[in-house]
């Protein structure tokens, strides 16, 4: 089942946020142009790939304090206007700080992460996903994974270069964005 694309014109930032808190039990997202997505709840096998990621990741967060992490229902306001909620991502220490506590806590943070993961389920576009990952891409997210787990292959998403196509490989190195990460995709597939 594919995400369903829910349009309500003229939905100001504002309204959108509003929809949300009005409708707490929906997984919604907010494109650049204002249309509003509604994403189904994921199946219990994406969900366990989900849970390893964070586990994963949660991990190398306590150990090194270089930052905070976020799940899926996280959203976060980019550049371009557009409201996301990456299934895993990661903001830096130095980013975080620049927010007020308003941003932190009474909005969705006016910022693009430094760090992305989409988890493809059988029931997301493969062309939907690669979109996504290039506005996170051109709105400064500085490195992105989209997992594609029943292909059991990787695209790796970084500024002002090509997208890189990994097939089977059993980890992925976090490089200098996330030093010392390496994530074990034997956990995944």
């Amino acid at each position: 089942m594919e995400a369903i694309p829910l349009t309500i014109p003229s939905l100001t930032p504002k309204g959108f946020v509003e929809l949300c808190q009005a409708n707490q039990d929906l997984n919604l997202e907010r494109d650049a142009a204002g249309e509003v997505i509604l994403m189904s709840p994921t199946f219990p096998w994406t969900g366990q790939q989900n849970f390893s990621l964070y586990v994963q990741l949660g991990i190398w967060i306590d150990r090194t304090g270089l930052g905070i992490g976020f799940d899926s229902s996280t959203g976060f306001t980019l550049p371009n206007g557009a409201v996301r909620s990456p299934d895993v991502s990661w903001v830096s220490n130095e980013h975080w700080r620049r927010l007020t506590e308003s941003q932190k806590k009474e909005e969705f943070s006016p910022l693009a992460p430094d760090f992305v993961v989409e988890l493809r389920s059988k029931s997301d576009s493969l062309q939907k996903l690669q979109s996504k990952m290039v506005e996170y891409r051109e709105n400064g997210v500085k490195l992105g994974w989209l997992i594609d787990s029943g292909n059991k292959r990787v695209e790796i998403y970084r500024p002002s270069l090509d997208v890189e196509v990994l097939t089977s490989p059993t980890n992925l190195s976090g490089e200098n964005i996330l030093p010392g990460f390496v994530l074990n995709l034997e956990k995944i597939w």
